[in-house]
């Protein structure tokens, strides 16, 4: 992996477990378009993804829509397995099937829009020559940007990978678009908004703020 931004004292850092990034790797080299997910982290350390999970998306080679109620889906199974925002929406991970990393004007307004209201937020991308692009944002108080060193944590322990189960993922989520006048047409505008969510369970409505 190629990271323009060096590690240094003061800098912090987005780490990947192994099993995190050989799942990533799997579905960036699995397509040729974008692939989108969220990166999920523990509770004492946010900055450090444990897995990525993917929800179903339409895809092209420049461009990733989540469906709507696969996204309140996923936030309703994560809240549920008692994981708090922080841990499973703030991290933005996507794929660029070129050798760039560096944010499209799509991406920057995906992530304005998305997470811009957050408290802070990460946009990771990773390009397919395995350089990579992190920034994170804060958006309170005084506002700032700052560039992420990217590295893999390859101390953590490592219980292989799960391609059964990816493959699966990849089939029932990643949905290509093939280009057409129709589809030309689409509006790429419509984007979750996970400043307030509202996702029905067995109890009812629950709102989940972020």
């Amino acid at each position: 992996m190629i990271s323009k931004w060096q590690a240094d004292d003061t800098r912090p850092v987005l780490r990947f477990s192994p099993y995190a990034w050989a799942k990533l790797l799997y579905f960036r080299d699995k397509g040729r378009t974008e692939i989108g997910g969220f990166g999920i982290t523990e509770t004492n350390d946010l900055l450090y993804i444990t897995d990525f999970i993917t929800v179903k998306q339409n895809v092209t080679s420049i461009s990733v829509s989540f469906d709507d109620n696969a996204v309140a889906d996923f936030f309703e199974a994560q809240v549920d397995f008692g994981r708090k925002p922080q841990q499973f929406a703030r991290i933005w991970c996507h794929t660029h099937p070129g050798d760039s990393p560096e944010p499209s004007l799509t991406d920057e307004d995906t992530f304005k829009r998305v997470f811009g209201h957050c408290d802070w937020a990460v946009m990771f991308v990773l390009a397919q020559d395995d350089s990579a692009y992190a920034r994170l944002s804060f958006n309170t108080g005084p506002k700032a940007q700052i560039m992420l060193p990217v590295r893999v944590d390859y101390s953590k322990e490592f219980n292989g990978t799960e391609l059964p189960i990816w493959e699966k993922d990849f089939k029932e989520n990643i949905q290509p678009i093939v280009f057409t006048t129709a589809a030309a047409g689409l509006d790429k505008s419509k984007q979750l908004s996970l400043l307030q969510l509202y996702v029905v369970s067995k109890n009812g409505t629950k709102e989940v703020h972020f």
